[in-house]
């Protein structure tokens, strides 16, 4: 009994002991014992978040910069919210144009600034919360009842306690201000969105009011002027076009920088040709040199090139900038013409300038007062006058009547029209006609010079091209020069076409038109497609044909004439038109938006058209293309196909050229030339052996002829002197000897020269023998 009660006793105290250990575990958990390999995965955990923290910060999100661009920004929205404010009356149409341009930029700019701080705040707080995690991880805690294992760890783990606690400021600092500035930039962005939409429904507004009356018929019109409020209007003017022309610099200055790269790149090309004509050989071949807009120095020429190509870069620019440009035309041209002009059409020039000045300064300075109408009525009274003299004097300016009779066509009735605006109240449209009509007749006119200057640097490139036997040495110079002369002026119609557009303030409107009904979708059977689709596809086959057909000024070298010398051309020229051809179709079909599963519906009906009755036009197809990389022949080898002789001129797609000695051109088919018996005479090292009969009397001495028949020969051009030659009886009757001289030649060029001189020395030397000739 005693033994069983001591053993119950210790299994009952073994039975509380381990209950006690298993709730002590229970309780601290931090005190288990930690595997090592987890422990180090953590730690190289927690030291890749640090190392990504600190690169992330190391790199920056540019607040800075992005703080700075927005203050300015955001002063822009600023004055156009004061300016289109309920308070204030509503800014013209081409205001409300400039600060359409102006929001729509702010829109973009702010935009994208939205995207990225997005994806940084993102970022920054997912980097925030894994810097949280390890830093409550138990795991990284040392305590002193740890296992001796962690132990060891203790000094890498306090201190990544450290770096966590470092990068975790920097998170909390980085990510609060690209909080902030993310809530300033959209706050901009929503202003922005508010006010383009208020402008657009201003715009909107003014065009179906577009003649409706603005202010009281001029004979109601308020007698006096306020020169408080006039000052106010300059200031107010001037302010409003300087910050949008400073804006409009800063936004678009690449559209800048390619304009000057090709004006400058225009000066440069005039300056090079002229150095190469003073070149002595050159200048002895052009002789004297006679241009009245261009010179060896041509900075007024690059000027005049330089502000009549400017709306072609920047077609949508704010008035106040097309008005700053055509100012500086004006002074580019006026120097122009104080070198050139005689008095009296100086005379005449200076008055244009005059009412240009006047107009512009009227288009500032009118208000609804009578007296400031007045005014302007009577100067576009003037200008009609003007416009009515010039045009019966237009002979004696010698100017281009084509171009300028419609413009001061025009000139007069917007003059008129303004008149009749002004009267009636719409005195903003009738500003915009002054102006519109005055910049149309000055722009035509510098448009005119800038044609001519074009076509006199075109000019000297030719004439230093063909005087260098280069590139334009190949071409058709009068066919050329009235191609160059239409492209030009096509290209001056369109300048004006759009400064127009540009200074009526309908270059919007135009566009967004011509936009709507080149993007409509439209559908034919299955194809969805576009008439901007059509356009380019038409646009790139037609340049891909052009192209190929005149790719030979740059690869193919001298033309190939009949002449004695041999020039050999090489055939890479249909391959590359070949080339040419199947990449303009590719990028056509591209452009055209059809898919390329259509296109072998297209390839199906194709293959059946081949098998129906295009075997012809594919074998010769083929066949150039063999010839291409076989090559029996090249461009300018002499061949023999048939009846028909001479000189390959090219090798083309589907048929060939050759020149015949009588100085024909003769097409050839591929087919037939890779079909056909063909000869070629002018392969490397190919030799003529040419053939001289000719008969005597039997009484002759044979001897004495083949010595004179071979004296001739030696003295012979174009014999290959040490190939063996044959002078042979090739028939005997009883009345003559038939003899047949046959010596080898150095050129199929020369036989007919080698012919004519055997013949003619036979006859003269068996003369002067008295052997008879039959």
């Amino acid at each position: 009994m005693t033994n069983t009660k001591f053993f119950s006793i210790l299994l009952i105290t073994i039975l509380i002991s381990l209950q006690i250990a298993a709730q002590d575990t229970t309780k601290n958990p931090a005190r288990t014992i930690v595997i090592p390999d987890t422990l180090l995965f953590r730690i190289e955990k927690a030291q890749a978040v640090i190392t990504q923290i600190n690169a992330v910060n190391k790199r920056g999100y540019d607040t800075e910069v992005i703080g700075e661009e927005l203050a300015g920004i955001k002063h822009n929205v600023d004055q156009i919210q004061n300016a289109v404010s309920v308070e204030n009356a509503i800014p013209g149409n081409k205001d409300l144009q400039n600060y359409r341009l102006i929001l729509t930029d702010v829109q973009q700019q702010t935009g994208q600034w939205r995207k990225t701080l997005s994806k940084h705040n993102s970022e920054l707080q997912f980097l925030s919360e894994q810097v949280i995690e390890f830093s409550r991880d138990s795991l990284l805690a040392v305590e002193a009842g740890d296992s001796s294992q962690k132990q060891l760890y203790s000094g890498q783990i306090a201190d990544l306690k450290q770096k966590l606690q470092l990068a975790g400021k920097a998170t909390t600092s980085n990510l609060d201000t690209v909080s902030n500035l993310l809530a300033a930039v959209s706050e901009v962005y929503f202003r922005a969105t508010d006010l383009q939409t208020t402008i657009n429904d201003y715009i909107k507004e003014s065009g179906r009011n577009l003649l409706g009356k603005e202010s009281s018929y001029i004979w109601k019109a308020s007698k006096g002027s306020n020169k408080s409020s006039l000052n106010d209007i300059i200031k107010v003017s001037y302010t409003g076009q300087n910050k949008i022309l400073r804006y409009f610099f800063q936004s678009t200055w690449d559209n800048r920088v390619l304009l000057l790269l090709v004006s400058a790149g225009f000066f440069v090309w005039i300056f090079v040709n002229f150095r190469l004509a003073s070149a002595v050989a050159v200048s002895k071949e052009i002789g004297v040199l006679d241009f009245k807009y261009i010179n060896p120095r041509p900075i007024l020429a690059a000027f005049i090139f330089l502000f009549n190509i400017t709306p072609l870069f920047e077609p949508r620019s704010p008035s106040i900038y097309i008005e700053l440009n055509q100012f500086l035309l004006l002074i580019t041209m006026t120097v122009f013409f104080m070198k050139r002009l005689p008095g009296k059409q100086l005379l005449w020039w200076f008055s244009v300038l005059v009412l240009y000045v006047l107009t512009i300064i009227s288009n500032i300075l009118v208000t609804e007062s009578f007296v400031s109408r007045f005014a302007l009525m009577a100067l576009n009274a003037g200008s009609i006058a003007f416009g009515v003299w010039f045009f019966r004097k237009l002979r004696e300016v010698r100017m281009e009547e084509k171009f300028i009779k419609p413009v001061l066509i025009i000139y007069i009735i917007l003059n008129i029209l303004a008149i009749i605006l002004n009267a009636l109240g719409r005195i903003s449209l009738a500003k915009s006609f002054s102006v519109t009509a005055i910049s149309g007749l000055i722009q035509v006119l510098s448009l005119g010079i800038f044609v001519h200057v074009v076509l006199e640097a075109l000019e000297l490139h030719t004439k230093v091209s063909v005087a260098s036997k280069r590139l334009f040495s190949r071409i058709n110079i009068e066919k050329s020069r009235a191609t160059f002369r239409q492209l030009i002026s096509f290209v001056s119609v369109l300048l004006w076409v759009l400064m127009f557009c540009i200074n009526l303030n309908i270059v919007d409107p135009i566009f967004g038109f011509l936009l709507q009904i080149l993007e409509k979708p439209r559908t034919f059977g299955s194809i969805t497609f576009t008439l901007a689709n059509v356009l380019f596809f038409s646009v790139i086959i037609w340049l891909a044909n052009n192209l190929q057909k005149h790719i030979g000024l740059l690869f193919s070298g001298p033309d190939v004439n009949f002449t004695t010398e041999t020039v050999h051309k090489g055939s890479k020229l249909a391959l590359i038109r070949l080339v040419i051809i199947v990449v303009g179709f590719l990028f056509a079909i591209t452009a055209s938006g059809v898919p390329l599963t259509k296109i072998t519906v297209l390839l199906g009906a194709l293959g059946v058209g081949i098998g129906l009755g295009m075997q012809n036009i594919v074998n010769n197809f083929v066949s150039g293309i063999i010839l291409i990389f076989e090559k029996p022949f090249t461009i300018g080898d002499y061949i023999e196909l048939a009846d028909k002789k001479g000189k390959v001129l090219d090798i083309g797609i589907r048929s060939s050229r050759m020149l015949t000695p009588q100085g024909s051109k003769v097409i050839i088919p591929n087919g037939d030339l890779l079909s056909g018996r063909l000869v070629n005479y002018t392969t490397n090292n190919a030799r003529l052996k040419s053939e001289v009969t000719f008969k005597i009397s039997p009484e002759a001495d044979l001897e004495q002829v083949k010595k004179i028949i071979n004296e001739i020969v030696d003295k012979a051009e174009g014999v290959v002197k040490k190939a063996p030659r044959q002078v042979l009886l090739s028939a005997v009757s009883g009345d003559s000897i038939e003899l047949k001289v046959m010596v080898w030649l150095t050129s199929v060029y020369s036989e007919t020269t080698f012919r004519s001189y055997v013949l003619e020395q036979v006859v003269i030397r068996f003369r002067a023998s008295e052997i008879k000739i039959i």
